[in-house]
């Protein structure tokens, strides 16, 4: 059954012994981020963190939620990250019926979907509390993570907000996960790059020159918040997706000063609007890259209300030089949408988005190679295709190769590639935290063919047989391996 809240998994972490209670005062600037960073790199993830007494607040903070394997597959309800990726397929592989019982057949699964559109409702927990007439975002336990955050002030940040704005044309709505830079107690920044949709619907407001309502929630169910992180196409509504994760429809409230609708089961959220045009310098903030992202401005935010539960629980993250917990829900994006990835390019046979590689800068690709220049086709078809052209690095390697075994990978690539013959390389743009460019938003990226080669491909000479022992000779050692006495 789908978890009720975000204190429902908390719930479910702690019964499995997977999460730690502080109950020692700690402070929300720097001390909750050293100390969960340390967690974050402990062996497997370490355990979730939930911080009891916060100085300074009256509201606990949850941190470390998602950063393991296993407590990502808790999060969103399955015994492995593929199980949603075989769901996905199932889908997607729904040919058109093609006579009536056929399409008898298919109406369950039809069905199924036609439940995973968001329930709206009038009341909601998270509207427990209203503050409309002196909001002040001082009273909640928002955290620093790095000394250099916010030019060195108090660079509090919201690590873990999801953003909820609508289309003005189409009125469709979008959620995603930008950081919000706390400003004061009315007004933040808003961190949405050039290429999400959140930004494209504010240059629409700016074009009209209205005011662009929005709301940023803190805190709802592990689906709904992994799906505000998830990149989907503008034309799939993202509490949809939860719906369709959590197999249960997310309930919505309308905000109370504004049209904007929210998730129900939130801890916090803050309403507000944003004046097309106005900018502010927002940052710098200690990045998932493991770098400062650069101080650079950015549209202001300006509460208008706050909403939250009674006993609020905070949730927020830490990013900094992986493995972090970011890394995990990064990993299982890319196995959510494998499935996705290959909807265009069925030769795929897996990928793997190296944590070391932050989602976005390196991607290992498996192919059944059927024709000669068939892995530089996939490169260049994969830096046309939605955030993978943001990868800095594509390596493209035969169908018989484990890229989940990063070490046989590596021998292999290092051992198939000639480097002039296999290796290609483009501009285009990149992602906005990406440093080593010389412009921001622009720049090179590399593609490695690591696939055996064939004549049409120049190889002048036969490609060599990979060394293996004969299953008999392994079978007999495994039969003998005590008389070894090793």
């Amino acid at each position: 059954m789908a978890y009720i809240d975000l204190r429902a998994f908390i719930q479910q972490l702690e019964n499995k012994g997977l999460l730690v209670r502080v109950k020692t005062e700690v402070d929300p600037i720097l001390e909750i981020a050293e100390i969960t960073d340390r967690m974050c790199k402990s062996p497997g993830g370490g355990k979730a963190l939930f911080f009891e007494n916060v100085k300074g607040s009256a509201f606990p903070v949850a941190t470390n939620l998602f950063g393991s394997f296993q407590r990502m597959c808790l999060a969103l309800e399955v015994e492995e990250l593929d199980d949603i990726a075989k769901r996905i397929k199932g889908l997607l592989n729904q040919a058109p019926p093609r006579s009536f019982m056929e399409k008898l057949s298919l109406l369950p699964k039809l069905v199924e979907f036609s439940r995973f559109f968001p329930k709206h409702v009038k009341s909601a927990p998270c509207q427990e509390v209203i503050e409309k007439e002196d909001p002040d975002l001082g009273k909640f336990p928002v955290i620093k993570c790095w000394p250099g955050d916010g030019m060195r002030d108090e660079g509090r940040f919201i690590t873990l907000p999801m953003v909820f704005t609508k289309d003005p044309e189409t009125g469709r709505p979008n959620c995603g996960m930008y950081r919000i830079h706390i400003y004061d107690k009315k007004t933040t920044g808003m961190h949405w790059h050039i290429h999400k949709d959140g930004a494209r619907h504010y240059e629409k407001y700016k074009k009209m020159g209205s005011r662009m309502p929005a709301a940023i929630a803190v805190g709802s169910d592990p689906a709904v918040i992994y799906a505000s992180s998830a990149p989907l196409p503008e034309s799939l509504d993202e509490m949809m997706f939860a719906g369709f994760l959590r197999k249960k429809p997310v309930d919505m409230v309308k905000c109370v000063t504004s049209d904007i609708e929210v998730p129900a089961n939130s801890e916090l959220v803050i309403e507000g609007y944003l004046e097309p045009g106005e900018t502010r310098i927002e940052g710098p903030f200690g990045d998932h890259t493991g770098f400062y992202s650069p101080a650079e401005p950015y549209p202001v935010f300006h509460v208008s209300c706050i909403t939250h539960r009674k006993d609020m629980i905070y949730p927020a993250t830490v990013v900094g030089k992986p493995p972090m917990e970011d890394c995990y829900m990064g990993k299982a994006t890319g196995r959510i949408f494998l499935p996705l990835v290959q909807l265009d390019f069925p030769e795929i046979t897996d990928m793997n988005l190296p944590m070391e590689g932050v989602f976005h800068n390196f991607a290992i690709i498996s192919i059944k190679k059927s024709y000669p220049g068939h892995a530089k086709k996939i490169i260049h078809g994969l830096w046309g295709k939605g955030q993978m052209m943001f990868a800095k690095l594509i390596i493209v390697v035969d169908d018989d190769v484990n890229i989940n075994d990063l070490s046989y990978t590596a021998w292999r690539v290092l051992n198939n590639v000639d480097w002039k013959r296999d290796t290609v390389f483009a501009d285009g743009p990149l992602d906005a935290l990406d440093h080593a460019a010389n412009w921001p938003l622009y720049g090179s990226k590399m593609g490695i063919d690591a696939t055996r080669k064939t004549r049409e491909e120049g190889m002048m000479r036969d490609w060599p047989e990979e060394i293996f022992m004969s299953e008999e000779i392994k079978k007999l050692v495994d039969s003998r391996w005590k008389e070894y006495g090793i």
